[in-house]
């Protein structure tokens, strides 16, 4: 039976409670296969470990981390501490840390979900969207001078690297090549951004080259929004920069029902390093404590875990639970206009894994 070391990072508001029960998902997965086990390690970095540590997580976590075989994370967020700090101190240390350079984050309307496009069908709205996720507009570089004169000046660098854009680029023309559409859209903005975007589209027509069987278009950031609402079914899979497909993907997950479902993949595609899967939605001080929370965008995550690691057979296992369980109105949390608790949801999808080794066993 295979083993496999999983990290578990809850982080800070709600991941406090939908990481707990992505665990319980996939323990109970887990134990209807027979066919491998997981063997977690909870790590409580974050906002309440910074007011006592001064820092997001220890300066060596990388250390602890790095022989685990994939990561489930919750959240950075805190009301009392800024933004960039819990930000650059926990979720992107650890990405540029493992060098996680492709962010995957799939959207599309799943059963029993009430869309915000109404004129839409369900098959009309399936993407991938393909996040580079190690430099661009989120690579640090930048600085501030002259504080507090009126002379202040602040900076942030959006920094390109052939080898970066390279990298993202024939990711995601590969996974355009794999799925049933062979489809890809580049987003750009480089009627505006005339030196690293430019660059960026002319890597785009490079590796295009190398994949002949796959469909490709441009499209500007803007005119992209645009086209995610009146022709959603003209997408397929898409790749951004850091910033555009940071974007891009909220607005996905909005137009699928809500932030609350959508899942994210932090890779490393060449397996050198752990890659880290989380729910796209934020720590949400709001709700937490309160049960309100919707842990199908940590499930979700579970399943691009067991894909990443190679269980196709869980991953679908699971896929078909969470569907069974967004078909059911009355299953459905706060966020999707029902009345159903995290652990509601939880207990369901625990159930349906469970009633199927109780079939087995029959």
């Amino acid at each position: 039976m295979k083993t496999y070391a999983i990290a578990t990072i809850p982080g800070d508001g709600i991941g406090k409670e939908v990481v707990p029960a992505g665990q319980q998902v996939l323990e109970a997965l887990a134990s209807a296969s027979h066919q491998f086990r997981f063997q977690f390690e909870d790590f409580d970095w974050g906002g309440g470990y910074y007011r006592q540590h001064g820092v997001m997580m220890p300066a060596d976590g990388l250390n602890a981390l790095r022989e685990k075989d994939a990561i489930l994370f919750g959240s950075a967020g805190d009301p009392d501490i800024a933004d960039h700090i819990t930000l650059w101190g926990l979720r992107l240390k650890i990405c540029q840390g493992f060098d996680q350079y492709a962010n995957v984050r799939p959207t599309r309307i799943l059963p029993g979900i009430d869309a915000p496009l109404k004129r839409c069908k369900s098959e009309d709205l399936n993407w991938v969207i393909v996040r580079e996720n190690s430099e661009g507009e989120y690579a640090g570089v930048g600085g501030r001078v002259h504080q507090g004169h009126p002379i202040e000046a602040a900076t942030d660098v959006t920094m390109m690297t052939r080898v970066g854009v390279e990298r993202i680029m024939r990711f995601a023309f590969k996974l355009a090549q794999s799925r049933p559409r062979k489809q890809l859209t580049v987003i750009t903005k480089s009627n505006a951004q005339r030196h690293a975007m430019v660059m960026w589209d002319e890597i785009a027509v490079e590796i295009a080259r190398e994949f002949p069987d796959v469909t490709w278009d441009k499209e500007l950031v803007d005119a992209a929004t645009a086209r995610m609402v009146n022709r959603p079914a003209t997408l397929d899979t898409i790749v951004a920069t850091n910033l555009h497909a940071d974007i891009l993907s909220d607005l996905a997950a909005a137009l699928a029902g809500s932030l609350g479902i959508a899942p994210t993949g932090n890779i490393d595609p060449e397996h050198r390093y752990p890659s880290m899967f989380e729910p796209i939605h934020g720590s949400a001080f709001d709700i937490m404590g309160k049960g309100l929370a919707n842990p199908v965008g940590t499930f979700w995550s579970c399943v691009m875990l067991l894909e990443h690691l190679g269980e196709f057979e869980a991953a679908q296992r699971l896929m078909n639970a969470i569907e069974q369980v967004t078909a059911n109105p009355a299953l459905h949390t706060r966020d999707l206009g029902g009345t159903a608790t995290t652990v509601d949801v939880t207990q369901a999808v625990c159930e349906l894994l469970a009633n199927r080794q109780q079939r087995r066993a029959a």
